[in-house]
C-alpha cells in the first residue's frame, strides 16, 4: 500500500514537473517571439532606427510615415504671433500660441498642398504656381518611390531611407524656392541645383519635407519677410534663437525627423540649445558649404536632432570632399574610416580627458541670469565624472586658456596686437613705427608676464562678438557671387536684391534691409586680419590641448536662456552674449547636448526712467543696421522650464572623439524632453 502511494505521489510530481516545464519552454518560445517582433511605432521623438524598423517589419510605409508629418505640420505649424497688418506688419506675441512658425515652404504639389489643408503661401513655388514638372517630384511622390523600391528588392535604399528633413533656407533646392526668408522678386525662386550636401541627403533616401524659417539672410532675429515671425515651443512669448531656430524648433516640436541649419557664429548650436535638441557645428572643413546664399569664410553646415546618434548618421552622409568647396580640400584624410554613428554606442569615458572652460562659467562676471544654466552645465560635469572621465578644471574663478593666450598671442597677432597696445608700440607722425617694434615684441615673447593687454579667451579678438567675418566687403562678396552663379533674370546682384524685394516693418525685430544697404556701399575686401585670427587662435588652442593633453574641453552653449519676444535680449558682459561663439568661429567643431531645463528665469526690461532721448538713439542705431542700445533692468525670478545645452568641443576632425563623450554623457542623463504644447495628436502612433 505505501510502494503503491509512493507512485502515485512520484507519478502526479513528475507529471507536474513536465507541465511546469513545458510552460517555461512556452514562455520562453514567446519571449524570444516578442524580441523578434519591432517595438510598436510612435511617431513623437521616433528616431531613424525607430522609422526604418518599423518600414522594414512593415508597420509604416515612408508614404505613411509623410502623411503622419504633415498632420503635426497641419496642428502645430500655424501662425505663432497675430499680425493684424499682415505677415510684413508688427507681430503679437501669443502665451501657449497654437503653432509655431517653423516651416515656411512644404514640398507639395498644388493639389497635395491643398489636399492637406495648407494655403498657397507654403507652397513649393511662387513664380510657378502650376509646379507640374515631371522632373521635380514632391516628397509625397519621393515616398512612393522608395516604398516601391523597398517592395521590389525587401531593402531600404540608403543609410537615410524614410528620415523626413527640413532644411534650412538658405540652402538651394532645385525644386523648393529658395530666397533665404526674403520676399524678393526673382524671376524664378527655385534655383537651379541643389546645394551639395542636399543632393547627397536625397541619394541616402531623404525626403526633403520642407524649407526651414530662418532669420532673414541668417541673422539672428527670428523673423522673416516672406515666412514672418516664428516662436520657440517650449514658451511661444520666447525666442527660439539664431538664424536657424526654425530648423531647430520644427524638430523640437516633432514635425520632421532632423533638419540641416548653418552656423557663423551659433546658429546650429544656439537653436538646439533652446530647443533641448543636438546640434553638431563640425570642423569647418568637413561639409561642403558649396549651394547657399552667404557662403562666407565662417558657415558651416551641420544636423539638428534629437539624438546624438542621428545626428551622427546625418554627418557621415553629408561630410567629405566636394570639389565645388575649397576648403573640403582640408578633410581628405582626416574623415573616419567608420561612420559618425559608430562612435555613438560608448558607456565609458574611461581614459579621456575634457577641460573646464571656466572662462565661460565663472558667476562674478556675469549676471543672476546666467547661474542655473552655469549650475546644469556643473551637473553635467559631474556626470562626465562618473563615466570615467578625467576633468582638467581650473577652479571656479580659473581660466584654462589664459597662460597661454599671453604666451603666444602678441607673436601670432602681430600687427593687430602692436596697434592694441600704441604705448609700447609707439608710431610717429607719419604713422611709421617709432623705434624697433620687433625687439620689444621678442622680449614679450621671451617674457610673457610682461605683455599688457587682457588674456582671457573672453577678450581673444575682441571677445564674444569679434572674429566672425571679414566685414562688409566679405558679405558683398558673397551675395554677388551667388547671384552670378545663380543667374536669375531679374534679381543679379546685391544692389537687385535689396530694390526689388519688400521688408518687414515690425517694430518686434530688426529689418535686414539697412544692414544690407551698408553692406552693398562696401568697395574693397581684405580677409587677412581674419585670417590671421584664425590661425592665431588654432594655433594657441591646439598648443593648450597638447599642453594639458586634452581629449575635449566643456562649457555652457550659452548662459542665458531664452529671452522675451519684443523685450531687449540679456546686454553682452564680459564676452558673454547668448551663446559662446569665438571658439567655434576659428573652426573648432562643437557638439551640443541637452542638460536640463531651467526652474526660474531673469528677464530684461526697458528701463521706465530712461530718457527719451534712449529710445531715439536706439531707433536711430537700428535704423544703421547697429544694435539696440536702450537701457534696460533686470528683472525676476518668474517660474520658466527651459531648456540648456552644454558643448562638447575639441580638435579640428575631432568629431569621433566629440560624438563619443556626447553620446555618453546623452545615453547617462536622457535629459532630452519634447514640448508639452506640442504632443501627440489624437490618434497618433
Amino acid at each position: 500500500m505505501i510502494a503503491t502511494l509512493r507512485r502515485v505521489c512520484t507519478t502526479q510530481v513528475n507529471v507536474r514537473v513536465a507541465a511546469l516545464s513545458m510552460l517555461l519552454v512556452f514562455a520562453e518560445a514567446s519571449q524570444v517571439a516578442a524580441a523578434d517582433q519591432p517595438a510598436k511605432f510612435h511617431l513623437e521623438e521616433a528616431t531613424i532606427t525607430d522609422i526604418q524598423s518599423a518600414i522594414t517589419s512593415k508597420q509604416l510605409t515612408t508614404t505613411e510615415l509623410v502623411k503622419l508629418y504633415l498632420a503635426r505640420i497641419k496642428a502645430y505649424n500655424g501662425p505663432g504671433v497675430d499680425n493684424p497688418q499682415g505677415i510684413l506688419g508688427p507681430s503679437k506675441f501669443i502665451a501657449h500660441a497654437k503653432g509655431i512658425n517653423a516651416l515656411s515652404t512644404l514640398n507639395l504639389r498644388p493639389a497635395a498642398l491643398k489636399e492637406f489643408g495648407f494655403d498657397e503661401h507654403h507652397g513649393r513655388s511662387m513664380t510657378d504656381k502650376v509646379d507640374n514638372n515631371p522632373t521635380m517630384p514632391d516628397a509625397l511622390e519621393v515616398a512612393a518611390k522608395l516604398d516601391a523600391e523597398f517592395a521590389k528588392t525587401g531593402k531600404l535604399v540608403g543609410p537615410l531611407h524614410g528620415v523626413v528633413m527640413a532644411i534650412k533656407d538658405q540652402y538651394d533646392t532645385f525644386d523648393m524656392r529658395t530666397t533665404s526668408g526674403a520676399d524678393a522678386f526673382y524671376a524664378n525662386d527655385r534655383p537651379p541645383h541643389d546645394a551639395t550636401f542636399v543632393k547627397r541627403l536625397r541619394a541616402a533616401g531623404a525626403i526633403i519635407l520642407a524649407k526651414a524659417n530662418l532669420g532673414e539672410y541668417a541673422t539672428g532675429t527670428p523673423r522673416s519677410s516672406f515666412g514672418g515671425a516664428f516662436v520657440n515651443p517650449y514658451d511661444t512669448e520666447r525666442s527660439p534663437s539664431g538664424s536657424s531656430s526654425g530648423s531647430g524648433s520644427a524638430v523640437a516640436a516633432n514635425l520632421v525627423t532632423a533638419a540641416i541649419a548653418e552656423e557663423t557664429t551659433s546658429s546650429i548650436r544656439g537653436p538646439a540649445h533652446w530647443n533641448s535638441a543636438v546640434g553638431i557645428a563640425g570642423t569647418q572643413e568637413l561639409v561642403s558649404r558649396y549651394g547657399m546664399i552667404q557662403m562666407g569664410i565662417n558657415t558651416r553646415v551641420g544636423p539638428i536632432a534629437r539624438t546624438v546618434e542621428d545626428a551622427a548618421r546625418i554627418l557621415t552622409v553629408i561630410a567629405g570632399y566636394d570639389p565645388k568647396d575649397e576648403l573640403t580640400a582640408f578633410a581628405v584624410g582626416h574623415t573616419p574610416d567608420k561612420s559618425y554613428e559608430s562612435f555613438t554606442h560608448a558607456q565609458s569615458l574611461k581614459g579621456l580627458r575634457i577641460g573646464v572652460v571656466r572662462e565661460y562659467m565663472d558667476k562674478s562676471l556675469f549676471s543672476k541670469a546666467d547661474e542655473e544654466s552655469i549650475d546644469l552645465v556643473n551637473k553635467a560635469i559631474e556626470q562626465l565624472k562618473k563615466l570615467g572621465a578625467t576633468i582638467v578644471d581650473p577652479g571656479e574663478h580659473g581660466e584654462l586658456f589664459t597662460k597661454y593666450i599671453q604666451a603666444l598671442n602678441p607673436a601670432l597677432q602681430t600687427a593687430g596686437y602692436t596697434k592694441e597696445h600704441a604705448d609700447l608700440f609707439p608710431l610717429d607722425g607719419s604713422g611709421k613705427p617709432y623705434g624697433d617694434h620687433v625687439l620689444t615684441l621678442a622680449g614679450l615673447v621671451v617674457d610673457p608676464a610682461k605683455a599688457p593687454g587682457k588674456f582671457t579667451l573672453r577678450d581673444l579678438g575682441g571677445g564674444n562678438g569679434a572674429g566672425g567675418g571679414g566685414g562688409s566687403g566679405e558679405g558683398k562678396l558673397s551675395f554677388n557671387v551667388y547671384l552670378q552663379e545663380r543667374g536669375d533674370a531679374n534679381i543679379k546682384t546685391l544692389t537687385d536684391l535689396i530694390s526689388k524685394a519688400n521688408f518687414a516693418n515690425d517694430p518686434g525685430f530688426q529689418s535686414r534691409k539697412p544692414a544690407m544697404e551698408t553692406m552693398d556701399k562696401a568697395t574693397t575686401y581684405d580677409s587677412a586680419t581674419r585670417m590671421q585670427l584664425r590661425f592665431a587662435t588654432q594655433q594657441i588652442i591646439l598648443q593648450a590641448f597638447a599642453d594639458m593633453k586634452l581629449d575635449a574641453v566643456v562649457y555652457p552653449t550659452g548662459n542665458i536662456p531664452p529671452s522675451k519676444l519684443g523685450q531687449p535680449a540679456e546686454p553682452t558682459v564680459n564676452g558673454r552674449g547668448s551663446v559662446w561663439t569665438f571658439l567655434g568661429r576659428q573652426g573648432f567643431p562643437a557638439i551640443t547636448v541637452p542638460c536640463g531645463f531651467t526652474t526660474q528665469v531673469y528677464d530684461r526690461v526697458r528701463d521706465p526712467n530712461a530718457p527719451a532721448s534712449s529710445e531715439e538713439s536706439a531707433r536711430v542705431a537700428e535704423s544703421e543696421g547697429r544694435a539696440n542700445t536702450v537701457p534696460t533692468i533686470l528683472t525676476g525670478p518668474v517660474p520658466a522650464k527651459l531648456p540648456v545645452g552644454v558643448d562638447f568641443l575639441g580638435r579640428p576632425f575631432s568629431e569621433p572623439t566629440l560624438l563619443k563623450i556626447a553620446a555618453a554623457y546623452e545615453h547617462a542623463t536622457k535629459l532630452r524632453k519634447p514640448p508639452a504644447d506640442f504632443g501627440p495628436l489624437t490618434g497618433e502612433p
